[in-house]
């Protein structure tokens, strides 16, 4: 389920520039926050500001089986990387304010294109 994810961090571990430590992170075996905030950085790295990821990307790129149960932590660390500004987070191609309050679906982008709500 989350092999094309894998294999895209491994594109990018391969590719070098910003995405390739985050993804040698993401594909380790660290702590579990800490690689899921390196997949998330990684993948939106590697797509740029004009694309963007699901959580559940980066969840899957790395949980395997048991990625949805990775959900509650993805969303907590795309907020703490938004609010440092590594990342942005969208709904329906504006981004939002990471302190505010989502509901919905969103998506995880790197920085850098629309307005903020």
């Amino acid at each position: 389920m989350g092999q094309p994810l894998r294999a895209e961090l491994a594109r990018a571990l391969k590719g070098g520039g910003a995405a390739a430590r985050q993804a040698e992170i993401a594909l380790g075996d660290g702590p579990m926050r800490q690689r899921l905030s390196s997949s998330i950085r990684a993948l939106a790295e590697r797509r740029g500001p004009r694309s963007s990821i699901c959580p559940s990307d980066a969840a899957r790129a790395i949980g395997g089986e048991g990625w949805r149960d990775l959900m509650g932590d993805t969303y907590e660390v795309a907020g703490e990387l938004a609010k440092d500004g590594s990342v942005e987070i969208t709904q329906g191609g504006r981004v939002l304010d990471p302190d505010g309050e989502w509901c919905g679906p969103i998506r995880i982008r790197s920085p850098g294109g629309s307005p903020r709500l």
